[in-house]
């Protein structure tokens, strides 16, 4: 479980320098219960992130986790969904552009692996795939965590 834990901290500290972004957050669906939590982050400014937790369907990662889908976020808080309050890893780390893919465990979607920008830089097509195939590498990584 350790070296597991090792395993995915690392790998998001590698996407956090092989994308040039400033924020990498890893958030979980929990064992029991609907709720979805911020588990790992890599270039996070604070540890707020280590506090939120938001239902399912809610937030960034529980509409991840309930569509099965990526979300994109350009200059925000304009152009979203909703309040800015129910974007609280947005609000915590001051980001302005996201992108999240959802990561799947046993075929369900059960986590989100998230990538941000503080500054006024979209994240691109490229970018995308590479969070994409980190998200696959995750897979396999965190069935110690169910």
């Amino acid at each position: 479980m350790l070296n597991q834990s090792f395993e995915i901290a690392h790998t998001c500290e590698s996407i956090l320098s092989k994308i040039a972004t400033d924020f990498v957050g890893l958030a979980l669906q929990n064992r029991e219960g609907p709720d979805v939590r911020w588990h790992y982050a890599a270039g996070n400014s604070n540890d707020k992130y280590k506090k939120i937790t938001v239902r399912y369907g809610k937030g960034i990662a529980g509409k991840v986790i309930s569509t099965g889908s990526p979300i994109t976020i350009n200059n925000f808080p304009e152009n979203i969904h909703g309040k800015a309050l129910e974007y609280p890893i947005m609000l915590a780390e001051k980001l302005l552009y996201a992108f999240a893919v959802p990561i799947f465990y046993k075929g369900a979607p059960k986590g989100v692996l998230l990538v941000g920008r503080r500054t006024n830089t979209p994240i691109n097509k490229e970018e995308q795939n590479i969070v994409r195939q980190a998200a696959i590498t995750l897979e396999g990584m965190i069935s110690s965590l169910f």
